[in-house]
C-alpha cells in the first residue's frame, strides 16, 4: 500500500456466508474507486487479534462494518472506531440490526443482495473518499465535537436551541492554507449566534440548503499538529400551538449540514451529521 492510498478496514462476522458479501460486495466495490480494503484475517501479524484490530482501526481512513446479526464483537469494535472519530460506514442485511442510537450514522441496508450493496456502497465510498481528500488537501480535519440541545417552550410556541462545538485539527506535518472565511449551511428557519451576536446569513449557494451563515474563526491558519474550535448556537421555532400543533417537551433534531472553509487555495466542504434532542429543562 502506498503512502497516499486510502485504506478501509472492514469489520464483520467471520462466517462463510459473509465471504461473498466481503469479496464481491465490499472489496471489489472499494477497488473500483481506488480504495485499499482489508479484513484482519487477510493480514499477517504477531500481536493478538484484538490488538491488531484496534491498530488497524487507528491507521484506517474508513471503517466499514457489517452489523448484520448484531455480532457483539463487531458492535464493540465499531464503538472503538467511533471513539477514535473514524469515518464509519455501517452495513446490514436487516435495518433492525442497527440500533436506534446509531441510525443517524451513514448506513446501507442491502437485504442480502450483493448488487444492491455494490450500488449503495459505491455512493457511500465516493462520498467518504471526497471527505478524506478534502481533509488531506486542506490539511484540516473537521469533526462535530458536540451538539447540545435545549428547548424553550411557552404557551404558544416551542423553540429549539442547539449549541455547537466543531473541532478543527491539523494532523499533517505542515501548516494549513490561510482561512479567509467559514460558512455553516442550514435549512430554512435556523438563526445562528456567536459570542452573543447574530451571525450574518444569506441565500445558500448549495442547492440542498436554504441558508449560508458566516462563522467567525478564532484563527487564520492551523499550524502542524494544532487544534482550534468553533462555538456557536442555532435556534429555530419547532412548533406553534396556533397552527394546531401539540407542544411537546422534547423534539429530536436530525439532519445534515456542511461546513465550508474558504481558503486562499480554494473552498473545502465538510459534511456534518446532526442528531440531538431538544429537551425542556425542568428548572
Amino acid at each position: 500500500m502506498k503512502e497516499d492510498d486510502i485504506f478501509a478496514f472492514v469489520l464483520m462476522p467471520f462466517h462463510g456466508e459473509f465471504d461473498d458479501i466481503y469479496h464481491l460486495g465490499i472489496k471489489e466495490t472499494a477497488r473500483s474507486l481506488g480504495i485499499v480494503t482489508e479484513r484482519v484475517d487477510e493480514q499477517i501479524f504477531t500481536e493478538g487479534m484484538l490488538d491488531r484490530i484496534y491498530r488497524q482501526i487507528e491507521v484506517s481512513d474508513i471503517v466499514i462494518a457489517d452489523m448484520s446479526e448484531q455480532n457483539p464483537n463487531v458492535f464493540y469494535e465499531v464503538g472503538y472506531a467511533h471513539g477514535r472519530e473514524k469515518l464509519c460506514i455501517l452495513l446490514t442485511k436487516d435495518a433492525k440490526d442497527i440500533p436506534f442510537d446509531l441510525k443517524h450514522y451513514r448506513h446501507v441496508v442491502y437485504g442480502g443482495s450483493i448488487s444492491k450493496l455494490r450500488e449503495s456502497l459505491t455512493e457511500e465510498l465516493a462520498w467518504a473518499k471526497s471527505q478524506i481528500e478534502t481533509a488531506r488537501n486542506s490539511r484540516v480535519k473537521v469533526s462535530l465535537s458536540s451538539a447540545f440541545g435545549n428547548l424553550e417552550k411557552t404557551k404558544y410556541s416551542a423553540k429549539g436551541i442547539v449549541d455547537f462545538k466543531i473541532d478543527l485539527h491539523n494532523e499533517s506535518g505542515s501548516a494549513s492554507s490561510e482561512i479567509e472565511a467559514v460558512y455553516f449551511y442550514s435549512s430554512d428557519g435556523w438563526e445562528l449566534r456567536q459570542d452573543g451576536k447574530e451571525c450574518p446569513s444569506t441565500k445558500s449557494d448549495i442547492p440542498e440548503f436554504s441558508k449560508r451563515h458566516f462563522i467567525t474563526c478564532p484563527i487564520r491558519k492551523l499550524h502542524k499538529n494544532s487544534w482550534a474550535q468553533l462555538k456557536f448556537s442555532s435556534t429555530k421555532y419547532l412548533a406553534f400551538s396556533w397552527e394546531g400543533e401539540e407542544l411537546k417537551d422534547s423534539y429530536r433534531v436530525t439532519g445534515r449540514s456542511v461546513l465550508r472553509l474558504v481558503t486562499q487555495d480554494g473552498n473545502y466542504d465538510y459534511d456534518l451529521s446532526i442528531d440531538t434532542e431538544c429537551d425542556e429543562m425542568p428548572f
